[in-house]
């Protein structure tokens, strides 16, 4: 008990001349999380040359358990692995927000960085925080799916694929949806898929003559040539008036909403004639 005591006598008094302090740094993004100097934080997957944003409060307190509202005015990383850039946040931001870039030709593996929240003059007294930030570095950082990967469809009408991305890394880089390998079709849509969540995107092919068209759909960093995920895909083209209502039920870029009834006739046809073997 009489040591518990010294020990919280102790503590105090190297409160009041200032040796512990109270500073915190309230991480809000890509993670949440609450640090105190020298302390550490795992952040998640992110891939080879990709992006991310670390983000964090300005609000801390200093020595006494007083709340300073901008105690952090700048946020800026002291070490990196070998090629990796970081831009530090503008002066006096909330939240601050540290971008750091990882080099195109990194390894997989999990690899740490020093940073630094900083009270510019130590005008509040609190002094700097710095602690260890960890991420792995993996080309797996997302799970996409397509659907249909078989189909029919009528020349000279659009058909739409379903993309679902499921981000599973910490960056907010674009991916790139294409088709490889379909003739006279070079359409590339860059999309957002953000961290941690599923997306879900429409991607159109479009074909003008009948045949059997086999080729790839594509979802690809668009940072790195090292994260992409492809899918074989069969479509089968002809010239019918079944396949045309079916087509047109996938819906026709900029039509008037005039024809939009006709339309909707058209793919109540195409089910009818389908469920009723009626073709």
């Amino acid at each position: 008990m009489k040591g518990i005591t010294l020990f919280a006598g102790l503590f105090t008094m190297l409160l009041m001349l200032g040796f512990v302090s109270a500073a915190y740094l309230q991480i809000t993004g890509p993670i949440t999380g609450t640090l105190y100097n020298n302390g550490s934080i795992y952040l998640g997957k992110v891939g080879p040359g990709e992006s991310f944003y670390l983000l964090a409060s300005a609000t801390t307190a200093n020595s006494s358990g007083k709340v300073i509202n901008i105690g952090w005015n700048r946020f800026a990383a002291i070490s990196l692995p070998a090629g990796w850039s970081a831009q530090a946040s503008p002066l006096y931001e909330n939240p601050m927000k540290l971008k750091i870039t990882t080099a195109p030709n990194t390894r997989n593996g999990t690899y740490s960085m020093t940073l630094r929240a900083v009270n510019v003059g130590n005008y509040s007294g609190i002094g700097n925080l710095t602690f260890t930030a960890l991420v792995n570095v993996t080309t797996n950082v997302f799970t996409p799916s397509v659907t249909p990967t078989k189909f029919n469809v009528g020349t000279g009408q659009p058909y739409n694929l379903q993309i679902n991305i499921n981000n599973t890394g910490i960056s907010d880089d674009p991916f790139v949806i294409n088709a490889k390998g379909l003739a006279g079709w070079n359409v590339t849509d860059p999309v957002i898929a953000l961290h941690s969540t599923t997306s879900s995107f429409v991607y159109p092919v479009f074909v003008n003559v009948p045949g059997v068209y086999n080729y790839n759909i594509t979802v690809n960093s668009g940072t790195s040539t090292l994260i992409s995920k492809s899918f074989p895909i069969t479509m089968t083209a002809q010239a019918s008036l079944l396949n045309d209502y079916g087509a047109v039920g996938q819906g026709v870029v900029l039509s008037p909403i005039i024809y939009e009834p006709t339309y909707a006739v058209m793919l109540l046809v195409n089910y009818i004639l389908s469920h009723f073997n009626l073709a």
